[in-house]
């Protein structure tokens, strides 16, 4: 990337980067590697790499488990999805046609276990995960994902606001609100 004065692109995160790779083992069809991110806790070379992506020896184990998730969703399909949104805006889309998101009594207590946790509620995230892709939806936005997981412990919870809003706020836009 070029660094002259009139560069404007922005840098790419941590999170981007990631997700760059973890998507180009789903278009490459590396199944072999996806396979061994699946495999929590183990030390293979795709964790390793999957952590190499972090910022710091303390995010290590994030991005290990971020990729774990996006393996989990991505497990057997031909083409990658980057997804959209934060974790609350993919599980609003979690139910049945009938009733989805707050409407869905089970996508509700999910959502509400997860802003719940003081801690990353990785168990939670990988079941969350198995809905969307159970239900056919997008996923959030893996870059979205990683940014929101390194800023779970912040003080003031800013990920669990976040999330809780987009679950139960139908969010408009301009195309849907004009008439």
């Amino acid at each position: 990337m070029s660094t002259a004065p009139h560069d404007t692109r922005p840098e790419a995160t941590p999170g981007v980067l990631l997700t760059g790779w973890l998507t180009g083992l789903v278009r490459s069809r590396d199944y072999g590697q996806l396979a061994s991110l699946r495999r929590p806790g183990a030390l293979t070379t795709s964790h390793i790499l999957a952590s190499s992506f972090a910022p710091t020896e303390a995010d290590r184990e994030l991005f290990e488990r971020a990729a774990f998730l996006f393996a989990v969703y991505h497990r057997g399909a031909a083409r990658p999805s980057y997804g959209f949104g934060t974790l609350g805006t993919a599980a609003r889309r979690i139910g049945s046609p009938s009733a989805r998101g707050p409407k869905d009594p089970g996508a509700a207590r999910l959502m509400d276990r997860l802003v719940a946790s003081r801690r990353i509620p990785w168990r939670h995230l990988q079941h969350a995960v198995e809905r969307l892709r159970a239900c056919d939806v997008p996923p959030p936005a893996w870059s979205q994902l990683v940014e929101d997981l390194s800023h779970w412990s912040d003080r003031s919870r800013p990920t669990h606001r976040t999330w809780a809003r987009d679950f139960h706020t139908r969010s408009y836009n301009k195309k849907e609100t004009s008439a």
